[in-house]
C-alpha cells in the first residue's frame, strides 16, 4: 500500500518544471504528521551528523538559519526576544525527553488524509520502516521549508527501503493549501486535536506571551479548527518493521529541524 504520494496534475507538474529552472531559495517538504517546536540540541539519538549535500540542495539547517537571519531585519528585537524566551520556556518542561525516544514502541493510530485516504500507521511499518514527521502548520514559515527539503529527498527515503509519513494538526483543507502552495505531491494526515502527537509526549501549551501573536495574528483556531492554545514539537521519528523507534529528533526550538541526510542514514540502519 502506498499513501505517501498523490497523483500530480498537470499544472502543479508544470510549475515544478518551470521551478527547476531557477535558483529555490529554501526548500520545504511534508508527507502528513504535524508536531512542533524542538531543543536547541537535539537528543543524543537525533544529533546531526556532519552529512554536507550538493551545492543544487543546500543542507536544511542551512536553509533554516539563512530563515532565522532574515527574520532579524524585519522582526523587532524586543519580538525576538520574547519569542526566544518561549523557547527556552518550552524546554523547560522537559518535553524533549518526556516525549517518546529511541527504542521506545511506536503508538499506533488510524488517520485520515486531505485526499479522503485512511491510513493505519502499524499496517505501515510492518510493510518496511517509515518516517513519522510532524509539521505546526502551513502558516509556519519553518514548517514549508522542511516540508519541501522532505519532498526533495523523498526518492532517497523510499529508495532506503521507508516510507514517509506527515502528520499535522492543521485541518484537511489547510493541509491541502499547505501542500498546493508549496507543491508538493505528499497526502498530510490529520492528527485532530494533535491526539497521537499527545500519545507520542509531543505537544505543549504555548507560553502565555506569545498566545495573543499565535491567536490572533496567525490565526491558529482557523488553521486547526479549536481554540486550544498548544502546538507539538516538529518532531521526526524512524520506527522500524518491528514497531520500535529507532531514530528520533525532538527540539523546542521550532527552528531546528532533522536533516533529511540523517534520517535517510537512519532508515538506511532500520532496515539492516
Amino acid at each position: 500500500m502506498n499513501v505517501i504520494r498523490c497523483k500530480p496534475n498537470p499544472q502543479t507538474s508544470k510549475r515544478r518544471k518551470d521551478m527547476n529552472t531557477r535558483t529555490i531559495p529554501f526548500a520545504f517538504t511534508i508527507f502528513v504528521v504535524v508536531v512542533s517546536g524542538c531543543s536547541e540540541s537535539a537528543s543524543p539519538e537525533g544529533e546531526h551528523s556532519d552529512t554536507t549535500q550538493t551545492e543544487e540542495t543546500p543542507m536544511l539547517s542551512e536553509q533554516l538559519e539563512e530563515k532565522a537571519a532574515a527574520s532579524v531585519t524585519r522582526i523587532p528585537a524586543d519580538v525576538r526576544q520574547t519569542y526566544a524566551e518561549a523557547v527556552e520556556t518550552v524546554r523547560g518542561t522537559g518535553i524533549e525527553k518526556s516525549a517518546k525516544q529511541v527504542g521506545d514502541a511506536a503508538i499506533d493510530a488510524e488517520l485520515s488524509g486531505w485526499d479522503g485516504s485512511s491510513v493505519k500507521l502499524s499496517e505501515l511499518w510492518q510493510e518496511g520502516p517509515i518516517v513519522l514527521m510532524w509539521y505546526r502548520g502551513g502558516w509556519c514559515p519553518y514548517c514549508n521549508i522542511q516540508l519541501r527539503a522532505m519532498q526533495q529527498s523523498m526518492d532517497k527515503i523510499e529508495d532506503a527501503g521507508a516510507k514517509l509519513v506527515v502528520l499535522t494538526p492543521e485541518l484537511p483543507e489547510k493541509a491541502k493549501e499547505t501542500a498546493d502552495t508549496n507543491d508538493l505531491d505528499i497526502v498530510a494526515l490529520h492528527d485532530k486535536g494533535s491526539a497521537v502527537a499527545k500519545d507520542y509526549g509531543l505537544v505543549f501549551q504555548l507560553p502565555e506571551p506569545i498566545i495573543p501573536a499565535y491567536r490572533d495574528k496567525l490565526k491558529l483556531p482557523e488553521y486547526n479548527g479549536d481554540d486550544a492554545m498548544e502546538l507539538p514539537l516538529a518532531a521526526t521519528y524512524v520506527i522500524d518493521q518491528s514497531g520500535k523507534i529507532t531514530y528520533a529528533f525532538l527540539d523546542a526550538d521550532y527552528k531546528k529541524r532533522a536533516e533529511p541526510a540523517d534520517v535517510i542514514e537512519a532508515v538506511k540502519a532500520a532496515v539492516q
